[in-house]
Order: C-alpha cells, then sequence, then structure tokens
C-alpha cells in the first residue's frame, strides 16, 4: 500500500525539497503552506496534494487536518514550519515572542494533536519534526529561536515515550546551515542600540561564507529525512549536516563551560 506523509512549510526550502523527495520514491505527499495559489510547480507533481495551512491557526489546522485525513491514512507527520527570530531579547517585541513561539512551538504541537488520533486508532505512525543544531547547543543572540528549538527535542523525546506503546514513532531532524533563502526570508530580527556592535559582530560570524562550507543543501538534509523516517532503531534525534554535527560532538565531547567558551571566542572575539 502506498504511504502518505503530510508535510508543513512546503512552499520552499527543507519542506519543498522533501515533498518532492518522497512523491519520487513513490509516496503519496500532502504539502501544506500558508499560500497554497502562489505555488505553480508542486501542485503538478503527481503524488502531490497541496493544501493550506497557517499553523498559527487552529480553526484551519482542523480543517486542513480533516481534509488530509478525508484522502486516506496518514503514515508520516513532517513538522517543518517554522522560522527564526534574531537579535537582542530586549530589544524583541511581545508580537515577535509570541509570533515565535506560535509557529515554531505551539504550532508543532497543535498540528500534531490534530493528527496523532487517527495515527492511535491505526496502531502505527511516525511524527517527524525539523528542529535544528540550535535545539542542541547555542549561539549568542538568537535566544528565542533556540527556546522553540529545545522546546520542541525536549517534547519529542517525552512524548516518544507515552506513544511508542501505540506504535507511533517520535523522531526529530537537527540541520546545520542549510543553502535555502532561510536568512533572507525566514529570519525576523531584534535590533537594540546597547547590542549593535555585538550583533554585528555575530552576524559578520554567520555570514562568513568560509563558514557556510559545511553547510548542507535543502536536498541533502531532506534525503536525512527520508531515512530517519525509515530507520527502524529506537532514536529520537537524528542531526544533519557536517557543521552541525561538529558541534555537536563538540559539546558532548568538551562539556558545556568548554563548548560556550569556543562560542564565545568564535562569535564574539573575547
Amino acid at each position: 500500500m502506498t504511504k502518505t506523509i503530510f508535510i508543513t512549510g512546503s512552499s520552499t526550502g527543507l519542506g519543498r525539497a522533501t515533498a518532492l523527495l518522497f512523491a519520487e520514491k513513490g509516496w503519496k505527499v500532502i504539502a501544506t503552506m500558508r499560500n497554497p495559489a502562489n505555488e505553480t510547480e508542486l501542485q503538478k507533481v503527481a503524488g502531490i496534494t497541496v493544501l493550506p495551512l497557517d499553523v498559527r491557526d487552529p480553526k484551519q489546522i482542523g480543517e486542513t487536518a480533516k481534509a488530509a485525513l478525508a484522502l486516506g491514512p496518514i503514515d508520516v507527520l513532517f513538522n517543518n514550519a517554522g522560522y527564526g527570530l534574531a537579535g537582542a531579547f530586549e530589544g524583541a517585541t511581545d508580537e515577535q515572542l509570541r509570533d515565535e513561539l506560535d509557529t515554531n512551538l505551539l504550532g508543532v504541537m497543535r498540528v500534531t494533536q490534530a493528527l496523532l488520533p487517527a495515527m492511535r486508532e491505526r496502531g502505527e505512525g511516525t511524527i517527524i519534526t525539523t528542529t535544528s543544531i540550535g535545539g542542541l547547543v547555542t549561539f549568542p543572540f538568537n535566544s528565542v529561536y533556540h527556546a522553540t528549538k529545545w522546546g520542541l527535542e525536549g517534547w519529542s523525546e517525552s512524548l516518544a515515550y507515552e506513544l511508542e506503546p501505540f506504535g507511533i514513532k517520535v523522531k526529530t531532524v537537527a540541520p546545520g546551515g542549510i543553502a535555502t533563502d532561510f536568512a533572507s526570508r525566514s529570519i525576523v530580527f531584534s535590533p537594540h542600540p546597547a547590542y549593535e556592535a555585538a550583533i554585528g559582530r555575530v552576524m559578520g560570524v554567520f555570514r562568513d561564507p568560509a563558514r557556510r562550507v559545511n553547510g548542507s543543501t535543502a536536498e541533502q538534509v531532506a534525503a536525512d529525512v527520508w531515512a530517519a523516517v525509515n530507520d527502524a532503531a529506537d532514536q529520537v534525534t537524528y542531526v544533519s549536516g557536517t557543521d552541525a554535527k561538529t558541534y555537536y560532538a563538540m559539546r558532548l565531547k568538551d562539556g558545556i563551560a568548554a563548548f560556550r567558551n569556543v562560542v564565545r571566542s568564535s562569535f564574539l572575539g573575547a
């Protein structure tokens, strides 16, 4: 029987690459996005159905989940929608804080709740969520983004225990840098004059082309999503990309304090 994956945030980047990969592998794909009217290519790919979904809208989540389940059982839920909030925490507005949490954390939880009952009743399924290396290590001036991604890692690990008896696996894919338009399209910035110089140094490091050498393409991370979905091992987190694996291995090997010293020196020069 042909399997089905439900993907959030499918309009660009990793979500789009994953939709195309799974369709190529013969899966049915339900690719969701906020503005499907703007999508002209995925709708033409055999096996892909495009549906509207803003993960901040509980009413639409319920409607889209119902429409998706009407097409047949969903084997995999891929929670991928999200964006970054960078800059000074002190400069972040309440609206920015709420929207970041609403999209990256609560949106994932809401979509999962909408599709979980059907998986539980069937006694099988996989819930996989895009977190980030930023859910396992930290960098300066990304505190709110880190809060959401660390939250997703903890939520997923805990949820894996309670859903295991029902045949449902819970996993995360934690990529490092991805060569997409994420930096220009999906990062909101919170400035503050007191931190301007330090932010400038950190952003300079992030934008350094030499630092991106070990980054991944969206297609490479999508391949890791495919591998994680099809892995029978009792594993929750899959770190994706050379840069992410290097950072995470360093934190585990050297310890938190030593890792923080490396980050401080690399990004802040002190």
